[in-house]
């Protein structure tokens, strides 16, 4: 199944329109379909992800090379700091630490600060700032 077609059973599966989905994320009419020609950009899979309640895995499926294409494309746009981006892109394709970016997506905002003070906290121990 490709991307397409998860997204429409995603939409199908919540009783969304795919029409309804693209008016209300300000596509084109058809923009969905189109992606049977092309690639969806990062940021746009991100929004059609949050929108339908899904990880962009889930609409990507099994095809690591499409998903590390797109993630790989968009980078250079979405991080200012190619450090970041490459940084970004390590993480996203270790599937143990793919994890922080799902459970990140749905966090509150004090929840992420106190993940990130704790992993700040171990980095400090493990170079040996803090006993």
């Amino acid at each position: 199944m490709n991307t397409v077609d998860k997204i429409k059973a995603a939409c199908k599966e919540q009783r969304i329109a795919v029409s309804k989905l693209e008016r209300d994320l300000d596509f084109s009419n058809g923009y969905i379909n189109s992606l049977r020609r092309g690639k969806v950009q990062f940021e746009r899979l991100v929004k059609i992800s949050d929108y339908l309640r899904v990880s962009p895995e889930k609409l990507i499926g099994d095809d690591e090379d499409e998903l590390r294409e797109i993630i790989s494309n968009d980078a250079e746009k979405y991080y200012s700091n190619p450090e970041t981006a490459k940084i970004a892109q390590e993480i996203f394709e270790n599937k143990d630490l793919r994890l922080l970016f799902d459970a990140s997506r749905n966090a509150k905002p004090e929840d992420l600060k106190l993940a990130h003070d704790m992993l700040m906290a171990l980095k400090r121990k493990e170079n040996g700032d803090i006993d």
